[in-house]
């Protein structure tokens, strides 16, 4: 039973993912702004972490003003930015959209790494050439699962009544220019969040308590996009919060997805690696699609599909390519300790 309890911690994180998808969509399209959202969100994650990061954090290293000003800018150009963009762009596309994309997280974080001479990549041998094909392919499919629509897939018509209708279902209220704004800012909140990942090494040597780092990081998010909102959202009755949908989607995001679903992904690691846990992305996906077709009735056509499973590819292109390139490393050098931290980072691939 023990050897199936990888499977089934990654198996359930990938369901909550989907949940996080699919409630954050429902909260936002039922008339809650995203820049609130994001504000609860952060209020209710800094309010689950911090009695772990007080309590069972056994590390306590030395905090000074310089690295406390240096956590603030890293929240504020990663959680921040990236959040906010998340819930903009999720207003104007799909939960599936969403799920699709963030699959192009490891990706993106491999290429800003290598942007900021933080990674290598040799074109010459069959890993590096992997992970760069990997990195094109992936990113290419983000672009057709956006703009490139096709037919209907039929099987996946659950709502007859709907099939003569020239709408697309998943662009009901909204316009093709708001699908493409959408679609970029979704893509360009995930770039934020790579770019967090990648700050996230040099910050983690200097400040290695992980529980700590994170809820403090949630807290300084919590403030700046509290700032955010108020200069976007004059209306108080816009954050009041009652027992309903608004409350049950920022309390799972906050204390589910921000806590439970980050060390349960650590101990994976811990246990299988790094990539073990990346190839269950997709399961996020395949769940988040098929509940949106019976929630929202929205309509998979073969463009997404195909797109789909470009990502998916290119995903598990790179990831090979890291996978082999590690087990190189490691038979020359012995020890690959600080890659370990970095890759552990870019194995939270979701918002």
């Amino acid at each position: 039973m023990q050897n199936y309890s990888s499977y089934a911690a990654m198996f359930f994180v990938q369901l909550i993912y989907a949940g996080m998808a699919l409630l954050s969509k429902a909260a936002i399209a039922k008339g809650m702004n995203p820049f609130v959202f994001v504000v609860y969100r952060q209020a209710f994650a800094t309010i689950a972490l911090a009695p772990f990061a007080f309590f069972f954090d056994s590390k306590n290293p030395t905090l000074s003003y310089k690295l406390l000003f240096r956590i603030f800018l890293v929240s504020l150009c990663g959680l921040t930015l990236s959040l906010n963009l998340y819930y903009v762009a999720i207003n104007y596309t799909t939960a599936t959209f969403a799920a699709a994309t963030t699959n192009t997280i490891p990706v993106l974080t491999f290429v800003l790494a290598i942007f900021f001479r933080l990674e290598r990549v040799s074109i010459r041998k069959l890993h590096g050439m992997a992970k760069v094909l990997g990195s094109v392919i992936s990113v290419s499919g983000a672009l057709v699962f956006a703009f490139v629509k096709g037919p209907p897939i039929k099987l996946m018509k659950w709502y007859p009544e709907t099939q003569n209708q020239s709408p697309d279902p998943s662009m009901k209220g909204s316009s093709i220019e708001k699908w493409i704004k959408g679609s970029l800012t979704m893509l360009a909140a995930n770039t934020a969040w790579s770019l967090w990942l990648v700050m996230q090494g040099p910050i983690m040597k200097q400040y290695p308590a992980k529980i700590r780092l994170t809820a403090l990081q949630c807290f300084f998010s919590c403030i700046q996009s509290a700032c955010w909102a108020i200069v976007a959202e004059r209306n108080p009755s816009a954050w009041k919060l009652g027992w309903d949908l608004h409350l049950l989607s920022v309390a799972y995001c906050g204390v589910i997805v921000t806590g439970i679903t980050y060390w349960l992904q650590v101990w994976v690691i811990e246990k299988k690696g790094p990539v073990f846990t990346a190839i269950f992305t997709p399961i996020s996906l395949i769940v988040t699609a098929i509940f949106s077709a019976f929630l929202w009735k929205e309509t998979l056509r073969w463009g997404s599909v195909g797109g789909a499973v470009l990502l998916v590819t290119g995903l598990y292109g790179v990831l090979w390519g890291k996978k082999k390139e590690e087990k190189m490393s490691v038979e020359t050098n012995g020890q690959n300790l600080d890659a370990k931290e970095e890759i552990i980072l870019e194995c939270i691939t979701h918002h």
